[in-house]
């Protein structure tokens, strides 16, 4: 782990190295895409970049990951690098990129702390890069192996759109079907990258929860943005305009940790607006397995409407025996009207929560579940798109 001459130099300036990450990785993003415009092309999600909320995740993770070093010199943080990890494998990311991405990173960090960059502490903090570095290389690697794409290179094979079907006015559901024989079923709750070209000819790629399989298709369900949204929101408003049965798209293989658990425990599953796809997923591996345990399922949207799987929904808690679901919109006719506030909703002891959906929706939600007894590291959530959230609570 981190050395003891490098803990007492990052532990000292830990401080205000975070209070510069975020223009530290601004620059990073800038010098580095801007020599190698390349890793646009398939990679980096260009609208994360002009939103900044990319380099948020990262200066957030950077962070978060030396912290944990310091307060915990004996462990590797694990379930902190494990959310990066798969995202990095849904995307192909290869073990020389992590190269490039310290000479341009070290770099941003010379040039905003100027003088402060003493050789000591560039030392110390290189020896931080490394260990996050090397530790994601390492589980990189694992998920590589596990689904036969050894070295990251690869992960995209062509699936054409079989069916295509309406959830609401913003949200489609694309049933896939792979070209060249059948693909493994993933882990309830996982995830695949859809990488598409866009009109002006980049690629871009872009993360959609696994609502349905069946051994040899898949689903994903996309939501458009509404207007003025871009350029975040350009691929899925791209295959929302333009994906038909016949279409054919580039899918990495399954990846995600916020997975369907084991045990007979109590499961919590609180979602907002197309926060519901992965809660889909956990429902179907449920009913896949005859699950009996007690299930609540909760959910927040504008109106009917606009709440994506309504139905099917409905259909698998009716078929969960332990299962019961409650619906807040915010133009009524759910079972609650407005906002999800869970006063009066018990939480029974023992509960694992599983959040998904924007994050002051999720921060309210996590909230309540703690006050309720709920322990932090029972409670896990996923995000669409940069983690903004890793290391802020």
């Amino acid at each position: 782990m981190l050395s003891a001459e490098s803990a007492a130099t990052v532990r000292a300036t830990l401080p205000v190295v975070a209070e510069h990450l975020d223009a530290v990785t601004a620059r990073f993003y800038d010098t580095m895409l801007g020599e190698h415009p390349e890793l646009l092309d398939g990679l980096f999600n260009r609208g994360n970049q002009a939103s900044g909320e990319q380099r948020r995740a990262l200066a957030g993770a950077v962070a978060a990951f030396a912290s944990a070093l310091l307060a915990h010199p004996d462990e590797r943080p694990d379930a902190l690098l494990a959310r990066i990890a798969h995202k990095h494998a849904s995307l192909g990311v290869t073990e020389d990129q992590y190269t490039v991405v310290h000479k341009y990173l070290f770099g941003a960090i010379a040039h905003v702390l100027g003088d402060a960059a003493t050789p000591e502490v560039v030392a110390a903090w290189d020896e931080v890069y490394w260990l996050m570095a090397g530790a994601l290389i390492a589980m990189e690697a694992r998920l590589y192996a596990a689904t036969g794409h050894a070295g990251g290179r690869d992960v995209w094979r062509p699936w054409t759109v079989v069916e295509r079907s309406e959830q609401t006015p913003d949200t489609v559901s694309l049933t896939l079907e792979p070209d060249g024989g059948a693909a493994p079923d993933p882990l309830p709750g996982q995830y695949v990258s859809v990488r598409v070209c866009m009109p002006d000819g980049v690629r871009q790629a872009r993360q959609y929860s696994l609502t349905g399989w069946d051994g040899t298709r898949r689903r994903i369900t996309v939501k458009r943005l509404r207007a003025g949204a871009t350029p975040a929101g350009e691929v899925s408003t791209l295959l929302h305009g333009t994906a038909r049965p016949g279409s054919t798209l580039m899918v990495s293989a399954p990846a995600g940790d916020v997975v369907l658990p084991g045990g007979d425990h109590p499961l919590l599953l609180a979602s907002a607006g197309i926060g519901c796809t992965p809660m889909v997923a956990l429902l179907r591996g449920l009913a896949e397995r005859g699950d009996t345990r007690t299930v609540l399922v909760l959910h927040a949207d504008r109106s009917p409407g606009d709440h994506a799987h309504r139905g099917e929904i409905a259909a698998l808690v009716d078929g969960l025996p332990g299962a019961r679901a409650l619906t807040w919109y915010e133009t009524g006719g759910g079972d609650r009207t407005g906002r999800m506030d869970l006063t009066g909703v018990d939480v029974p002891e023992g509960t694992e929560a599983f959040l998904c959906g924007p994050l002051p929706f999720m921060r309210g939600v996590r909230t309540h579940l703690l006050d309720a007894g709920v322990p932090a590291r029972r409670i896990r959530y996923e995000v669409f798109g940069p983690d903004l959230w890793a290391g802020t609570d």
